[in-house]
């Protein structure tokens, strides 16, 4: 796909008056069977600055829309698998600083993309700061697989992961396309369910350290959360958190 070619099925939306969604469809698993949905999030700071967790293609109406808010400052893979389109961005604002975690410098050269990486959460010290920390707060999941980071934008009481939360199926994500959101035999992945208490569970390698992060992000004042895979949660996301970790509060 160009980089500049708009996708049909592509949903953009303003959730606030800073915070603009990009949605799609996108299947996980063999054949992509299982509709996942994808997302990215750009953020508009009072300095005017933007700031983008990069999760889908960056299209001409999307271009349009981040351009609209101001000069993208930061380009966010939030774990080491939302990395694909990050090179689309930084392409287009080559003055943006790349950051994201432990191991992406080594993927992208692995795959040979030439790619420079600003900043990598559990490489640089825990007191590193990229800029945007007086307004986006962050929180590194060392204990998490796939090495998540949950960001918490102060002003709109927004969470912003990855795939440290999902809420499936993805009807906005899917709301464009004739395939069904709904999840074969599962059904729905989403905080009341129990299988997103086992997975999340199940992809915490290190317990202890899950548990730590996962208090540090309930500290935090937010009640919106929004994610890679599903719906927005709109209000209530608080409990929405607390309840899909249960088992590591308990």
């Amino acid at each position: 796909m160009s980089q500049n070619t708009n996708l049909p099925d592509l949903v953009i939306r303003e959730v606030t008056s800073d915070i603009w969604t990009f949605s799609r469809p996108f299947g996980r698993g063999p054949f992509g069977f299982l509709p996942w949905g994808g997302r990215s999030t750009a953020v508009k700071l009072s300095s005017g600055d933007v700031w983008v967790l990069a999760s889908t293609p960056l299209t001409e109406d999307t271009k349009t829309t981040i351009d609209s808010l101001g000069t993208v400052k930061w380009i966010i893979s939030a774990d080491i698998v939302h990395h694909i389109f990050l090179g689309q961005f930084k392409k287009a604002y080559p003055e943006a600083k790349v950051i994201g975690v432990d191991g992406l410098k080594e993927k992208k050269k692995q795959n040979k993309e030439d790619l420079v990486i600003d900043g990598e959460y559990g490489v640089d010290s825990p007191s590193a700061l990229y800029g945007f920390e007086d307004e986006i707060k962050a929180c590194y999941f060392s204990g998490f697989a796939n090495k998540d980071v949950a960001f918490l934008h102060v002003a709109s009481r927004t969470l912003i992961v990855a795939d440290l939360l999902f809420n499936l199926p993805g009807t906005e994500q899917y709301s464009k396309s004739k395939t069904s959101p709904k999840i074969p035999i599962i059904g729905k992945l989403n905080p009341e369910s129990g299988l997103l208490k086992w997975l999340l569970w199940s992809i915490g390698d290190n317990k202890d350290a899950m548990r730590r992060d996962i208090k540090t992000v309930c500290d935090w004042d937010f009640d919106r959360v929004i994610m890679c895979h599903g719906d927005v949660i709109e209000s209530d996301g608080k409990k929405a958190w607390e309840n899909s970790y249960s088992k590591y509060l308990s």
